[in-house]
């Protein structure tokens, strides 16, 4: 993964009509990635409170329009919003990404998944393996989102009632992925870029610990 300021972009085109004939599967994971780059940006330690700004919104635009997006695939609105989602997470993720990616990018190396359903399937566990040092950000996000339950707590029942809504698979072993290789995969999230930026320094056997329960659904 290669980061440089000569690759950014100049214009960025949010084109919903592109999105329409996306398929359901698809809307979920990749709109579940979006919110996994605004939620990360918000729990790195990094000093950059107006990528922290974006992130809240991006996560608030997540909350009201994915499930609309996945339910009609027309819904231009919602697929227009969750673009803008999608961008602000890309820009707000200029603070730092974490665990989920660093997870993430060697599951998808080895076992050739969905980037997004990855995300997706380890945000939980992840953010409860990162609760001692996220409890602020948690407790401002809830109330950002005007969630039925605040804290942290109340983050995490949005995440798990958004995956069930949307039909992202609960545990990594529904995807095909077990438990055989955490050891070695843990090994590879510390050496990725983004667990330099995660709130708390995991060791490889955290990261293997992190991934056996994403495995077999322990949160």
């Amino acid at each position: 993964i290669i980061f440089h300021p000569r690759m950014l972009p100049q214009i960025v085109i949010l084109d919903p009509e592109l999105t329409v004939g996306l398929p359901r599967t698809l809307t979920a994971a990749t709109g579940m990635d979006a919110l996994s780059h605004n939620l990360e940006a918000l729990c790195s330690p990094l000093f950059h409170p107006m990528a922290e700004g974006i992130g809240m919104e991006g996560a608030r635009l997540v909350r009201q329009f994915l499930p609309r997006a996945v339910a009609d695939g027309g819904d231009i609105h919602a697929r227009t919003q969750m673009l803008v989602a999608s961008s602000m997470g890309a820009t707000a993720f200029q603070r730092g990404l974490g665990a989920m990616h660093a997870l993430a990018h060697p599951l998808g190396a080895i076992y050739d998944a969905h980037h997004g359903t990855l995300n997706a399937i380890l945000m939980p566990y992840v953010l409860r393996a990162n609760a001692d040092a996220i409890v602020p950000v948690a407790e401002r996000l809830s109330r950002y989102l005007e969630l039925p339950s605040k804290g942290l707590d109340g983050v995490v029942d949005w995440v798990l009632e958004l995956r069930r809504d949307i039909g992202i698979p609960p545990t990594l072993a529904d995807i095909g992925i077990g438990a055989e290789r955490v050891a070695e995969i843990g090994v590879m999230a510390v050496a990725d870029p983004s667990a330099s930026t995660n709130p708390i320094p995991f060791t490889g056997d955290q990261y293997a610990k992190i991934l056996d329960c994403a495995v077999n659904g322990i949160l």
